[in-house]
């Protein structure tokens, strides 16, 4: 709060504040405007008859992303999603084409680069989604068969006009998060993120206790819970594995170089959200295709009691799974330990008691490895804490918050407030001078 009041009554953070204020209200504005060729009318129909419980699937993400957008089929519909799927394909294929490995390491320009391909592959992305929910939405299976019509106009030129609109909606979104990371506070994507899935959070927790079954014991214990999980998960976002880093001096022309102390810091979640992410998308396909299929055949009523139900032994068992591997997986990717002990060697850098090179890689991965286990326990905790509670209190899958959700909400206002609080210190610093005067040297 402390820091908030002194952004606020600094002009320059004032703007930005009031900047990303702005996007954001066009954001959610965007997110009610109905993609032309849709029946507002019956979708809403449809959205009372099935519900607006909260799963952890990926028809359950895109739309906690969208901000509840995708089953309103705005134009909007897409959200952050295509964008956010393209970041990490872009990430992953470091590992298999060197192309993209050489323009990381080349510094600003191979990171302005990647992020051309990026916003080229999140178009392609958007395109591709947009077709699929739209032939989703038409054949009725985005709506579980309860709803019919919803696209009154299924020729070939209004889908298109339509998958045209949804990428453009993409597009705009990629744009405007660009201007908050330029112009505002915070990273412009993460913000838009926490604003869709705080747009629903809050009417959905008050639904518990005032809703027409509502239960305000429950209602008490939920806000409880998720009070604890946050204050843990704050803690553990920002613990630290420093590891001491020592540099040697050297003599440079005539000028003496480095000869400080140093540590690398390594956080115990080094994957972040992704692994709850993906383990939810893959558990969800077969949920998708299942829903194509016959309801009386068997294996469709085995992917329906198994994959479709959260609570069910089969989706917690295989979802604990996924979320270990893409935990030791995504943090082999983004983490290089072979890079990293190179980089110290060549500045003269060592960990005491540790031999440059080699060893120094050896050391690492063994750090890295026992934190990715604390970090997959943690992780696996967060992420199964809604279900626990969903067969605790009988709650029927209307939790308004999952693994994924916390973590976001936590991570996003994390890291928006370090950079607040960093903007706002760089102005505290002209209380030192004085004021219209011109300051010369020497």
């Amino acid at each position: 709060m402390r820091t908030l009041i002194q952004a606020l009554k600094t002009k320059e953070l004032r703007k930005k504040i009031l900047f990303v204020l702005f996007i954001i209200i066009v954001y959610r504005i965007g997110s009610f405007i109905p993609t032309p060729g849709v029946d507002y009318n019956v979708v809403n129909k449809c959205m009372a008859t099935i519900g607006s419980a909260s799963q952890e699937n990926f028809i359950g993400l895109v739309n906690l992303f969208s901000g509840g957008a995708m089953l309103q089929l705005s134009i909007f519909a897409l959200g952050v999603m295509p964008y956010i799927t393209a970041s990490i394909v872009v990430q992953l294929l470091r590992v298999v084409i060197p192309r993209f490995e050489a323009l990381h390491k080349e510094g600003q320009s191979g990171e302005a680069k990647l992020t051309q391909y990026t916003r080229y592959l999140t178009i392609g992305l958007a395109v591709l989604q947009s077709t699929t929910i739209l032939v989703t939405a038409r054949s009725g299976a985005l709506f579980n068969y309860q709803c019919d019509q919803v696209i009154p106009d299924g020729s070939v030129f209004n889908l298109v006009v339509m998958v045209l609109i949804m990428t453009g909606g993409t597009g705009l979104i990629m744009w405007m998060a660009e201007l908050v990371t330029d112009k505002g506070i915070g990273q412009g994507m993460s913000i838009l993120i926490f604003m869709s899935i705080c747009s629903g959070f809050l009417p959905q927790l008050w639904e518990i206790g005032y809703g027409t079954d509502g239960d305000w014991l429950k209602f008490g214990i939920v806000v409880g819970v998720l009070v604890v999980i946050l204050i843990f998960v704050d803690f553990v976002e920002l613990c630290q594995r420093r590891v001491p880093v020592q540099y040697t001096r050297r003599m440079i022309g005539r000028k003496m170089y480095g000869g400080s102390s140093t540590y690398l810091p390594l956080k115990i979640n080094m994957s972040g959200v992704i692994p709850p992410i993906f383990a939810s998308s893959i558990l969800a396909i077969p949920t998708l295709i299942a829903q194509f299929g016959k309801s009386d055949q068997s294996w469709v009523k085995w992917i329906n009691a198994n994959l479709a139900n959260t609570t069910s032994v089969w989706y917690i068992a295989l979802y604990a799974l996924m979320i270990v591997f893409f935990c030791f997986f995504y943090t082999s990717i983004t983490f290089n330990p072979d890079e990293t002990a190179d980089n110290m060697k060549q500045y003269g850098g060592f960990i005491p008691g540790i031999r440059a090179g080699n060893a120094t890689s050896r050391y690492l991965t063994y750090v890295m490895n026992r934190l990715n286990t604390v970090g997959a326990v943690y992780l696996l905790f967060v992420a199964l804490i809604p279900t626990v509670l969903i067969m605790a209190l009988g709650l029927n899958a209307k939790l308004p918050f999952g693994g994924t959700t916390i973590l976001i909400i936590a991570g996003v206002g994390l890291d928006t407030l370090r950079q607040a609080k960093a903007q706002t210190e760089q102005f505290q610093y002209t209380g030192f001078l004085f004021e219209n005067v011109d300051h010369k040297e020497g």
